[in-house]
């Protein structure tokens, strides 16, 4: 077949308006998919920034699909996953008329593990009645679905308990020795993948493959002529996490279940079995119980020298080779005590590894949650190791988001990842900012580390929410933050007789809050991070934004803090080079959240007087979309009177 060309796609009477009713042209979204094109002809690395609206989906897929070759595209959460998938590409194809196989591939605790269901709906204890209900739903799933994908099951919430009986992870997954490998829901998925022409996975299975070589992604990378990481600016924090290495008393628990139920299910005869479980399940609980912390992190060396951590460590350790050596001597009694076997040992390896890591290479830390702890090697740097992955057969690496360049560079980003030689291109916002919306700066805040802060902030907001009549997303970067600013707002509501709903996050997840604030018209969502990104509220449901401070990351970060310890020992300025851009990068995604259609009309609200008191607060502000700024707050109520005055 005639391959059409980017002209006869992207012109007003072209293959996408004729074929998609909403489509409309923009010569952002034009030039963009002019240089991917080009990036996959060459075989070369881009990175490249969209402003929002460029339609930059449009803009990567449209070469991919033209381009022949085998396409990976990785985005950087499952939500978007499965629209790329079953929206946009789709949609895409269909107008380009290109016959493109394709296929969706996620991590393994995604599908439905047939053995590990039959095993646990006849062994496990459940922790509750719903859990019990939600194991026979999924049973039920298991044996009338084609692919055996969770997101698929709308009746089992995707974090009931449930799914850790009925799926399988790395660890205990038995591979080609599980009795159920021919009908594997996850081995289907990999074939698919390995035969289709476009692939879409998500930044942490590509990772976990890439590293573990785990999920299926060895056998595509080999074969793939072009990867594309959408929402790439969540890259550097995803690859950290997976060239890393974590060992959590989570893992000791899983092992200590399924070690259960496996010596219920094939060694009854072994008294000791479930004793050494008892005793394991009992050094991981005195493990977490010897840091009295809670919900920090903590840098190792703050606490090497507490007798009671290391020797909880050491019990850990002996308790799991102890719990190994009982289970290698009953391995040869089926597939699934063997695996407990050799997981018990990995652990045990790991724990010992985490103890002798150099701190030259891996920062080494701890992360205390109420119940539970996991202990993490970080490496300094990625850069080098990410760079190693690009190496090898040549093919082309997109990396694109709308937020990755400072001030209209990519220095920080590529630096990160080691992309010092790539090619980058910046497109902003094709929307009209400077009519549609307005950046107000408060005057008179106080400092933003004070105790006065927070409430300052929402009584800063209230003006603005009664003008918008709610309608609004307060942001906060803290959680402390998050939950005072709710406790005043919601006095302060009452006080001044304005009757809006007011949302907070945690009260449901994520996708319920914004069904009920977009169903609701008039309400005000108080979040942090969860509502920072990815998340696209349209029309006049959102009129105004507040966000509480700049989201610089936590300086007791032990991994932040010991590369602003070694960039300063280079000689080299850690705030300016690392801290900054971090922080810029990070408030445009919370002013993203703003303007997501050329309709939308909204002021954003950032009470930070660091923004005009610091000279830093150029660079940030010249990372924001082009606003109109003010620092009147009668100039911000007017705007936001307007807003409600052309809706009504």
């Amino acid at each position: 077949m005639t391959v059409p060309t980017l002209e006869q796609v992207f012109a007003p009477d072209g293959l996408l308006s004729r074929s998609i009713p909403s489509y409309r042209q923009r010569p952002q979204q034009v030039e963009m998919a002019g240089c991917i094109a080009d990036a996959i002809r060459d075989n070369a690395v881009l990175v490249a920034e969209a402003g929002t609206g460029t339609g930059k989906t449009v803009s990567y897929l449209v070469p991919a699909l033209l381009s022949g070759g085998k396409v990976i595209i990785s985005t950087g959460t499952k939500t978007l996953q499965d629209q790329l998938f079953t929206r946009d590409l789709p949609a895409v194809r269909d107008a380009l008329g290109v016959p493109v196989t394709t296929a969706l591939l996620k991590g393994r605790s995604n599908y439905v593990c047939h053995y590990h269901l039959a095993h646990n709906l006849k062994e496990a204890r459940l922790p509750t009645r719903e859990s019990v209900r939600d194991l026979r739903l999924i049973e039920h799933f298991a044996r009338t679905s084609q692919s055996g994908d969770k997101g698929e099951l709308a009746e089992v919430a995707e974090d009931s308990p449930a799914w850790g009986y009925a799926t399988s992870t790395r660890e205990n997954c038995l591979g080609q020795s599980c009795p159920n490998h021919k009908e594997c829901f996850v081995l289907a998925a990999r074939r698919e993948a390995l035969v289709a022409e476009v692939v879409v996975v998500n930044h942490h299975l590509f990772f976990a493959d890439v590293v573990l070589r785990d999920e299926g992604m060895a056998e595509l990378l080999p074969a793939c002529n072009t990867v594309i990481f959408d929402e790439a600016h969540q890259l550097p924090d995803t690859a950290t996490l997976f060239f890393g290495e974590t060992v959590s008393t989570g893992q000791i628990q899983d092992l200590c279940r399924d070690t259960l139920v496996e010596a219920l299910s094939v060694a009854r005869d072994v008294a000791a079995l479930p004793d050494l479980v008892r005793r394991t399940e009992k050094a991981g609980r005195d493990l977490r119980l010897a840091l009295p912390e809670s919900n920090t992190r903590l840098p190792y060396k703050s606490i090497a020298d507490r007798a009671g951590f290391e020797a909880a460590l050491k019990a850990m350790i002996s308790a799991l080779q102890t719990m190994a050596a009982a289970l290698e001597s009953q391995a040869e009694r089926g597939e699934g005590i063997e695996n407990c076997w050799q997981r018990a040992a990995e652990l045990a390896a790991r724990l010992t590894r985490w103890q002798r890591h150099d701190e030259a290479e891996m920062v080494r830390w701890v992360e205390a949650y109420s119940q539970a702890m996991a202990l993490h090697a970080t490496p300094l740097s990625i850069a080098e190791i990410f760079r190693g992955q690009l190496s090898g057969r040549p093919r082309a690496w997109v990396f694109t988001s709308a937020t990755l360049a400072v001030g209209g560079k990519f220095d920080h980003y590529c630096a990160q990842l080691g992309l010092e030689s790539a090619q980058t291109a910046c497109w902003g916002s094709p929307f009209d900012y400077a009519n549609n919306a307005l950046l107000y700066l408060p005057c008179g805040l106080p400092e933003p580390n004070s105790r006065e802060h927070t409430e300052a902030v929402v009584n800063a907001a209230m003006p603005l929410l009664r003008a918008s009549r709610g309608r609004a997303f307060m942001l906060f970067t803290t959680l402390r933050g998050m939950r005072l600013a709710h406790e005043l707002l919601r006095s302060r509501l009452v006080e001044a007789g304005l009757d809006f709903p007011l949302l907070l996050q945690g009260e449901g997840s994520r996708t319920e809050l914004l069904a009920r604030f977009r169903r609701l018209g008039n309400a005000v969502l108080v979040g942090s991070a969860s509502f920072w990104e990815g998340v696209d509220v349209r029309g006049e449901a959102l009129s105004l934004v507040v966000i509480d401070k700049l989201p610089f990351a936590p300086p007791d970060d032990p991994v932040l803090a010991a590369r602003l310890e070694a960039l300063t020992k280079q000689g080299r300025n850690a705030f300016m080079e690392y801290q900054l851009p971090y922080a810029a990068i990070a408030l445009k995604q919370g002013a993203g959240r703003l303007i997501r259609d050329e309709s939308d009309r909204g002021v954003l609200a950032i009470c930070d007087p660091r923004l005009t008191g610091k000279a830093y607060g150029r660079t940030i502000l010249a990372s924001l979309p082009p606003m109109r700024r003010s620092r009147s707050e009668a100039e911000a109520v007017d705007f936001l009177e307007s807003i409600v005055a052309c809706a009504d």
